[in-house]
């Protein structure tokens, strides 16, 4: 196997840490529930934001997933809430899955606070995102799409939140959610705390951040070990059948945990079918799998009840899975942006991984 050229843009950077969980000046129960989820020290985006959202800046958070910036931003909102329940955090994300992945950890955070969520998301009953909206919950967790449905339906009055973060708006953007994002922005009351992450500020994220966030503290961190943790070889078919050489991949040592992308739903699908066929554990996540269908295939690789995860890029930026030993790109990713994020899924908190393209 030959390697690839590692990523140049994307770098590992060694940011002195300044604080420990326990010197920030947060809640006693926050505190003991991070120590919970067995946070130790602060990631360096942990480290630089934490302070200023708990002073009440703005923030432009620059950073790839990985970095640990959910909790950059979850750990001082469930501060500001448990200090004022009548604080209510609006948080906006590009994909269903993130939106779960936001929600499942603020609820780890705000454990036995008393502190009430309620996630807005595609693929679930409106009726009851509406009848949990009716009991004002402290923080509201959405996709763009339904959270205009909930905006339409008058279930959702943005002027009610304080304080509201953008998270992968760049995805957001390239999704196509631009002008919801702008319609989103023109109903917060002005008197906000605005939160923003992005892995890169283009110029259509610009047009956003100039009617969103107010003086801002810019905190750029774009330290993803992606090219120093992950080992990036092709696999060169040489005359034989993809599927294959896939099966040949896939019954060695070690391939424990993989995640292998395709470009289209139909595709990964079809690929999802013939590995099951063939005797292997599989599941798939894409466009056309309802949102419990999807989080079950999810939680099953999470806990490791399945060897092979198939996505499309839809599940490639966000997603944030332990100990997946390789990413397959089975189909070549349409940029080399998408290539970094997809391989980004593994080599993640200090472990080796593997990436491996077909061609």
């Amino acid at each position: 196997m030959q390697l690839l050229k590692k990523p140049e843009t994307v770098q590992q950077e060694y940011v002195q840490i300044h604080n420990s969980f326990s010197e920030f000046l947060i809640n006693e129960h926050v505190k003991k529930n991070i120590e919970y989820k067995g946070y130790t020290k602060p990631t360096p985006i942990q480290d630089q934001t934490i302070p200023a959202i708990l002073e009440g800046k703005d923030v432009i958070g620059i950073a790839n997933t990985g970095t640990g910036k959910t909790a950059a931003f979850l750990i001082p909102l469930v501060n500001a809430v448990e200090k004022n329940k009548a604080t209510k955090v609006f948080i906006l994300a590009p994909t269903r899955e993130l939106a779960v992945q936001i929600y499942d950890e603020l609820r780890a955070f705000a454990h036995g606070m008393g502190i009430s969520a309620t996630l807005c998301i595609g693929g679930v009953s409106l009726q009851m995102q509406k009848n949990a909206l009716r009991g004002h919950p402290n923080f509201v967790i959405g996709t763009p799409g339904r959270i205009k449905d909930l905006i339409k339906e008058r279930s959702l009055f943005l002027s009610d939140f304080t304080k509201v973060v953008l998270d992968e708006a760049d995805r957001m953007v390239d999704i196509g959610f631009i002008t919801d994002i702008k319609y989103f922005i023109s109903l917060l009351p002005k008197a906000r705390q605005s939160l923003f992450f992005s892995a890169t500020i283009s110029g259509k994220v610009k047009e956003i951040l100039g009617s969103f966030v107010n003086n801002p503290v810019t905190v750029s961190v774009k330290s993803q070990d992606t090219a120093e943790l992950v080992e990036q070889s092709i696999v060169q078919l040489n005359g034989a059948k993809k599927i294959d050489k896939l099966h040949d991949l896939l019954i060695q040592p070690g391939f424990d945990k993989v995640l292998i992308f395709g470009r289209t739903k139909w595709g990964i699908q079809k690929l999802t079918e013939e590995l099951i066929k063939r005797g292997f554990k599989a599941g798939a996540i894409h466009g056309n799998k309802s949102q419990n269908q999807r989080q079950r295939v999810l939680d099953l690789f999470k806990q490791n009840a399945i060897q092979v995860l198939l996505a499309t890029d839809v599940a490639s930026r966000g997603l944030d899975i332990e100990d997946v030993t390789h990413v397959i790109n089975y189909e070549m990713p349409e940029s080399f942006d998408d290539y970094v994020h997809r391989i980004g899924r593994t080599g993640r908190a200090n472990k080796k991984g593997i990436a491996l393209t077909f061609v």
